[in-house]
């Protein structure tokens, strides 16, 4: 071997009509035989995707498939309370403070928005 490691890769393409305006998204794609579960939220020209899994707690952030808690411009975890920046996606009040919902990087193409999802 030469070190190398081996990587799971896809990208994905998200149109936006699939991510309004303002809007918190509940999004899941097949990868690697399992599905991944991401939080998208477009803001002009600017598209940012979150795993949507609470970093405390474990589990997927929307409480009921699609539905999100938001209080005073935070994402809310409904099975602990923790309360997440919707700019960065840190974690600034309730258990699990300082942690942080792990990102994705979105780039601008014709019509949406590429990712490129990955994990050893």
């Amino acid at each position: 071997m030469d070190g190398a490691m081996n990587y799971d890769v896809s990208e994905v393409l998200i149109e936006d009509a699939l991510v309004p305006e303002g809007e918190l998204v509940a999004i899941d794609f097949p990868f690697g035989g399992e599905t991944l579960a991401l939080l998208a939220r477009r803001r002009d020209e600017e598209l940012q995707v979150w795993h949507n899994v609470c970093p405390h707690a474990g589990r997927r952030l929307d409480y009921a498939p699609g539905r999100f808690l938001v209080s005073e411009g935070k994402l809310v975890c409904a099975a602990h309370g923790a309360q997440f920046s919707l700019e960065d996606g840190r974690c600034i009040d309730g258990p699990g403070r300082g942690g942080v919902l792990a990102g994705i990087a979105a780039s601008r193409v014709a019509g949406g928005w590429r990712l490129v999802l990955g994990r050893p």
